[in-house]
């Protein structure tokens, strides 16, 4: 297959106004994606956005772009990720559009596809769009051109639709929950959501202003959240993060609970209830502990390449429903086509009302085993990691640490960096082991 020249594993992103992320390249953008998508069907595409003040800017381009190949355009304003995928689907669009550049700064952005079911475009049809991109734009004549106009009604769909994942035979009335949108996409529809449902919300991060989307707040910033818990006297917090497709979540004690302990309470819990189909699909960073934990219930576990696109190959292929990342992306195909925070923290909440128990309760069988990550600089076209140096330096851990212990090296695919992840029973003896090996590194490169 070509090699992809815009697009990566999440769509296009980047510094807005720089590289790919520009006005120009996302007219002809829209104008490519739609000559590719308007070959047949409804015609009509969807756009959302997260809360950054250059998706104005974005929002405009492509639609313009999508106009000029013939495709009439559904205007969403702020949406959560998610919600596009699911708007797609209900509106039966040839596509969704989210701009977004998710948990990153304000001052990046990107664009992302959705097909007509609300799941990632194949890269087959990314390679469709990247060659219309070689080509002039050439704008429809005028009766042909598409229109645009705005659904009014967006956020109360969705919210009615994320409502209808908790039993009906459950509220959450009794409970305070602290819920941090991250200032984007999900600032006027995540406390809806959950005090309508019952619980006492406690909303923060719920100000966007352009420029604070992810500033100190939401899933990759959780200080705030764990200490409003605490002062608020909460029963849990639920973190979000830009585009709302992560979510991270705080016991009443403060403490965080990542993606990796999310998933081994759905997955139990689906087990409980008869309704766990096959096992689960984590990544290469999943913690071991998550592996040994399912280990216990006789759950099959698979891990995956980091990125939740990997994540959703390896369900498909196991036939199996329930993913994720430890960074906070959760699937669970009975309950949508991608990511979904908003959903994720309700499949949380309704697995403590059957069971009657607090987080703490429902992740206290699964022990997070302590994780050393270490980076190291290199430079030049070499690989350290093909260095017999390492190789050895990695099995002479791997020995020390057993069955009980694991390693991971792996280039970043975004930095001139060798990430050295260790895993074991010890903090202090993984910390040692990681810089053994980061050591080796350093010395062949």
């Amino acid at each position: 297959m070509k090699q992809r020249q815009f697009f990566g594993t999440d769509g296009i992103r980047g510094k807005v106004g720089a590289g790919k992320m520009t006005p120009e390249l996302a007219l002809k953008l829209g104008w490519a994606a739609g000559r590719v998508l308007s070959r047949n069907g409804t015609k009509k595409v969807i756009i959302g956005k997260d809360t950054r003040i250059s998706g104005y800017l974005f929002e405009s381009a492509l639609e313009a772009g999508l106009s000029a190949a013939g495709l009439n355009v559904l205007l969403l304003g702020p949406m959560p990720t998610p919600a596009v995928a699911y708007l797609t689907r209900t509106f039966r669009a040839e596509a969704g559009v989210v701009i977004s550049a998710s948990h990153n700064p304000y001052y990046d952005n990107g664009i992302k596809f959705f097909s007509t079911d609300g799941s990632k475009l194949d890269d087959v049809i990314e390679l469709e769009i990247e060659a219309e991109l070689e080509k002039p734009l050439i704008c429809v004549e005028s009766h042909l051109l598409g229109k645009a106009r705005r659904i009014e009604d967006a956020a109360g769909r969705y919210i009615e639709y994320c409502k209808g994942n908790f039993p009906a035979d459950q509220t959450l009335a009794g409970l305070k929950i602290v819920v941090d949108c991250a200032h984007g996409a999900t600032y006027h529809i995540a406390p809806s959501v959950f005090s309508e449902l019952g619980a006492e919300v406690i909303a923060i991060g719920d100000k966007p202003n352009g420029i604070n989307i992810n500033h100190e707040v939401g899933a990759t910033s959780m200080g705030k959240i764990c200490e409003t818990v605490i002062a608020e006297g909460a029963d849990l917090g639920i973190a979000l993060d830009g585009d709302g497709d992560r979510i991270m979540m705080v016991n009443r004690k403060g403490e965080v609970i990542d993606g990796d302990q999310i998933l081994y309470i759905l997955a139990a819990d689906a087990q409980k209830r008869g309704q766990l189909k096959g096992g689960v699909v984590g990544t290469l960073m999943s913690n071991l502990g998550l592996d040994l934990a399912l280990q216990a219930l006789d759950i099959p576990f698979a891990r995956s390449n980091v990125g939740d696109r990997y994540v959703m190959e390896m369900l498909k292929k196991n036939d199996w429903r329930i993913g994720g990342e430890n960074s906070g992306h959760i699937l669970d195909l009975d309950h949508g086509t991608t990511g979904d925070g908003i959903i994720a923290g309700i499949l949380v909440l309704a697995a403590m009302r059957r069971q009657n128990a607090t987080l703490e309760q429902l992740v206290e069988p699964m022990k997070m085993l302590p994780q050393v990550l270490v980076n190291v600089r290199f430079e030049g076209n070499d690989n350290p990691l093909e260095s017999e140096l390492v190789k050895t330096a990695q099995v002479k851990v791997e020995q020390a640490l057993g069955a009980r212990g694991r390693v991971l090296l792996r280039k970043s695919g975004t930095e001139p960096l060798i990430r050295v992840m260790v895993e074991g029973d010890d903090h202090d003896l993984v910390l040692a082991h990681a810089n053994r090996i980061a050591d080796a590194v350093k010395l062949a490169c």
